[in-house]
């Protein structure tokens, strides 16, 4: 909205509040466990990189309407990439890229699984919904993230958790209504 000067739609605006009010219920509920700092030194860190995210997707949409999904998602892929391995190559010795087998495995399934499919996806979702409508899908990510907890690793989900999720997923269900 401020870089591209599209407004939100009234249906958009709604969907915004709600999700946004539904994390911070989620976020609510951490700062009931122990120490108060870490939670708003992470939630600072995330609220950073969810600015950073959106900005990555609002600048994305012109390009991806220039260079094509496809090209696009690769291209931004190989300099992350790039960068990532410069950063970890001065930041740690040789040695460190020595791992055992499986580690080799389960970080290939994690690129592809976890970062390849969704990137692409991500591009063809900008390219045929728009960037704001994109972003607001992703909303669902923390849902996920509480429910994959509770499923795979035994944590309680609370009642802030639980009324951030259907608030999330109410916004969901807004700005996807046709």
């Amino acid at each position: 909205m401020l870089f591209q000067g599209k407004p939100f739609t009234r249906r958009e605006g709604i969907a915004i509040v709600l999700c946004y009010t539904g994390i911070g219920f989620a976020f609510i509920h951490d700062l009931g466990f122990g120490d108060t700092r870490s939670v708003l030194i992470g939630g600072a860190l995330v609220f950073g990189s969810s600015v950073s995210y959106a900005l990555y997707l609002s600048g994305s949409g012109p390009m991806i309407a220039r260079l094509g999904a496809m090209r696009f998602s690769a291209l931004a892929m190989l300099v992350s990439s790039a960068v990532t391995l410069v950063h970890f190559s001065a930041s740690h010795p040789i040695t460190a890229f020595i791992q055992p087998l499986p580690v080799y495995g389960w970080g290939l399934a994690m690129a592809v699984f976890a970062t390849i499919v969704p990137v692409f996806a991500q591009s063809a979702a900008i390219r045929r919904i728009g960037a704001g409508r994109a972003s607001l899908f992703g909303m669902v990510g923390p849902i996920l993230t509480i429910g994959f907890g509770w499923w795979l690793l035994g944590e309680s989900i609370s009642l802030a958790q639980t009324v951030g999720a259907a608030l999330v997923v109410l916004g969901i269900l807004i700005v996807s209504r046709r």
